[in-house]
C-alpha cells in the first residue's frame, strides 16, 4: 500500500538548500525546490530537516527480544554455549508468542526510521519451526511497512543435533531467504561438516548464507577461508554473509589481507555490531579494501543483553565510536554502513534519494550528518512507501 505526498523543504544528505520530494505510487517522482503538488497529494513540511533513505538493519534476532515485557535482570554467562543454554532454558519457561514479540520490536524499528530488516530465526529439534512461523506471521502483518528478510538460524548447531538439517531445508522451502550457521568448529567441532550442510541447501534452493561467527584468532581466520572456498565452488559470489567475524580484529597483517583478497573476490559480506567485550572487525581497513561491511542491532534486550534499541543511528554511533572514527568525513561512512552498504548486503533492489527509486524516507531534524550520527536525534518523519509510518520517535500504523 502506497501513498502520493510532497515532502516540503528537506535536505537530502544535508547537502545544499531545501528541496521538495514528490513520491507518486510510492516511489521518488520529483526532486526540486517550489514543487507545485498534484491534486489530492497530501503536503508535509519538512521543517529543513536531513533527508535520509530508510535506515537498514542487516542483523537483528526478532524471535528472541523481550521488549515490550516487563524488565528482566541479565542473568547470561560469559561464553556463547552458556548464553545459548540460558536462552533454551528462559525458552522454555517463558513461552513468549514469536509473532508478538517479532512485531513488537519491528515496530520499534519503525519509530527509528528503520524499514529494512534481516532477522536471524532460531531453528533447533527443540523449538522446532515455531519461532520461524511466528516471524514469519509478524512478517506479513507489517509487510505495508517494513521488509523482513529471514535467516533459519540453527543457533544450538547443525551436524551435532540430528534433524536440524531438515528443519533448515523445511525453512527455506516456507519463506526464508538464508540459511544460517554459527561457529562451525566451536559449536559443532565440525566446521567442514557444518559448512558443507549449510551451503549444500543453499546450493540446492538458491538461498544466500549468512554464518555467525565468534570464533577467534587462527580458528576463525581458517572457517572464513573455508566459507570463501564454498561461495566459489557454488557460484554465491554476492549472497553470503559473515556476521561478527572477530577474528578479523584478532590476526596478523599478512593473515588480515589474505583474507580481505577472499571476501572482496568473492563479494562476502562482514556484519559487525560493533561489540564493546570482543574484538571487532577493523572496519575502515576492511572498507577501504573493498569488502562490504553492514551492521545490525543483533539481539535487543534479550537473553544474550539487556541492551539495545533497534536504532540504526545508534548503532552508527557504537561503529564510529569503537573504530575511533571522530572526523566527520568517518562519521559520514559509519551513517553509509547503516544505510546504503546495508542495502547492499540485504540486495535491496531500488534503495536510494533519487527519482525512481522507493519512497522509503526518513527525515531527521539537525544541520549536519555529523551530527546526527552523534547526537541520534528522534525522526521526525519516516515514509515507506510513500506512507506516513512513524512521527516525532512514534509509530503510527
Amino acid at each position: 500500500m502506497s501513498a502520493d505526498v510532497v515532502l516540503r523543504g528537506v535536505r537530502p544528505m544535508a547537502a545544499g538548500a531545501p528541496v521538495d520530494v514528490l513520491a507518486r505510487d510510492g516511489v521518488i517522482a520529483r526532486v526540486a525546490p517550489g514543487i507545485v503538488p498534484p491534486p489530492g497529494v497530501i503536503v508535509i513540511d519538512g521543517r529543513g530537516g536531513i533527508l535520509l533513505p530508510a535506515l537498514v538493519d542487516a542483523h537483528m534476532h526478532l524471535d528472541k527480544t523481550f521488549w515490550g515485557r516487563p524488565w528482566r535482570p541479565h542473568e547470561a554467562g560469559p561464553t556463547t554455549r552458556e548464553r545459548i543454554e540460558n536462552e533454551r532454558r528462559l525458552r522454555r519457561e517463558l513461552a513468549l508468542p514469536a509473532d508478538v514479540q517479532a512485531e513488537r520490536l519491528a515496530r520499534q524499528a519503525v519509530s527509528r526510521g528503520t524499514l529494512h530488516i534481516r532477522s536471524h530465526v532460531d531453528v533447533d529439534t527443540e523449538v522446532g519451526l515455531r519461532g520461524f512461523e511466528g516471524v514469519m506471521t509478524a512478517r506479513g502483518r507489517l509487510r505495508d511497512t517494513v521488509s523482513i528478510q529471514v535467516v533459519a538460524f540453527p543457533q544450538s548447531g547443525v551436524v551435532s543435533r540430528p534433524g536440524t538439517a531438515e528443519l533448515l531445508e523445511q525453512a527455506v522451502k516456507d519463506g526464508a531467504e538464508l540459511i544460517g550457521g554459527v561457529d562451525p568448529s566451536g559449536i559443532d567441532g565440525d566446521a567442514a561438516g557444518q559448512l558443507d550442510v549449510v551451503f549444500g541447501i543453499a546450493g540446492r534452493h538458491g538461498a544466500g548464507v549468512d554464518i555467525h561467527l565468534h570464533d577467534g584468532g587462527e580458528e576463525g581466520a581458517e572457517q572464513i577461508r573455508m566459507i570463501a572456498e564454498r561461495t566459489r565452488a557454488l557460484g554465491l559470489a554476492g549472497k553470503v554473509a559473515v556476521s561478527h567475524a572477530f577474528c578479523l580484529g584478532m590476526v596478523d597483517e599478512s593473515r588480515l589481507a589474505a583474507l580481505l583478497d577472499l571476501l572482496r573476490e568473492q563479494r562476502i559480506a562482514i556484519m559487525t555490531t560493533a561489540p564493546g567485550d570482543r574484538p571487532s572487525p577493523p572496519v575502515r581497513r576492511l572498507r577501504e579494501a573493498g569488502v562490504t561491511v553492514g551492521a545490525g542491532s543483533d539481539g535487543v534486550r534479550d537473553a544474550w543483553t539487556p541492551f539495545g534499541n533497534a536504532d540504526m543511528l545508534e548503532r552508527a554511533m557504537l561503529v564510529a565510536y569503537r573504530n575511533g572514527y571522530r572526523t566527520d568525513p568517518l562519521l559520514h561512512d559509519a551513517l553509509d554502513i547503516a544505510t546504503r552498504a546495508n542495502a547492499r548486503v540485504l540486495g535491496l533492489e531500488g534503495y536510494g534519494l533519487e527519482v525512481g527509486c522507493r519512497a522509503d524516507l526518513v527525515v531527521v531534524p539537525g544541520e549536519t550528518l555529523g551530527e546526527i550520527v552523534a547526537m541520534r536525534p528522534p525522526r521526525a518523519l519516516v515514509v515507506s512507501g510513500g506512507r506516513v509510518v512513524a512521527r516525532d520517535g512514534q509509530c503510527v500504523v
